[in-house]
């Protein structure tokens, strides 16, 4: 999705950025995310972006095995910063947005802040690559990656726009089908600290290959 804004590199980004923990949520660069935002400290949180100017919003999941305090759990240390692309006022109370990913950063530090929700200090320059589109998509097995979404389809009796799917740069379809996968916060963290577009595939279809196994000789139902 084209934006207004122009991220050539760690430089055009904050070093502090309010962060949204959430468990099971994959951003990645140039991916989109909807978000339907309805607590609190959210809210402020999307009201502050946007009067600030900046419109950026770091996703993150909470590290859930290794937190102590439910109420502020750990975080893991590597995330992504999404701009908001589209946003919109329900009537009720909530805002509906969507997040286009920027670039993935590592947690440096996290601050001690008045504002309700999180905020951290974070570094880009681990990840670079984020900044230029299409990085690396040639080294992409697209041929292994459809066939084992074919699979998965046909496990889960589902359908798709193979049109869609078959007309979609590697990039677009690796980020997509990473972001839409419904694998567990280990998987999804695996995929977002994948240090290229080759690697996340590879993990990809091998989480997808492993839960096919797993339906195959116990007869269960592969993840929802």
């Amino acid at each position: 999705m084209p934006i207004n804004a122009e991220y050539r590199g760690p430089g055009d980004l904050p070093e502090v950025i309010p962060v949204f923990p959430l468990a099971g949520a994959l951003l990645l660069p140039r991916g989109q995310m909807p978000l339907n935002i309805f607590e609190q400290r959210y809210l402020a949180m999307i009201d502050d972006a946007l009067r600030d100017g900046h419109r950026l919003i770091g996703m993150i999941q909470p590290d859930v095995i290794h937190s102590s305090n439910e109420a502020k759990p750990t975080l893991f240390r590597t995330g992504c910063v999404g701009r908001i692309t589209q946003f919109a006022e329900t009537g009720d109370g909530r805002y509906i947005l969507e997040l286009t990913g920027i670039s993935r950063f590592k947690v440096i530090e996290e601050m001690e802040v008045l504002t309700p929700y999180r905020q951290c200090r974070v570094d880009y320059f681990a990840y670079l690559d984020d900044f230029t589109a299409r990085k690396g998509e040639e080294a992409v097995d697209r041929d292994a990656l459809l066939a084992v979404l074919a699979d998965f389809l046909k496990a889960n009796d589902l359908s798709v726009d193979w049109e869609g799917i078959e007309s979609a740069p590697n990039e677009a379809l690796v980020n997509a089908l990473a972001m839409m996968s419904p694998y567990g916060a280990a998987e999804k963290q695996a995929m977002l600290e994948a240090p290229d577009l080759k690697t996340r595939a590879e993990i990809l279809i091998a989480v997808t290959q492993i839960d096919l196994a797993k339906k195959r000789t116990s007869g269960d139902p592969p993840l929802q």
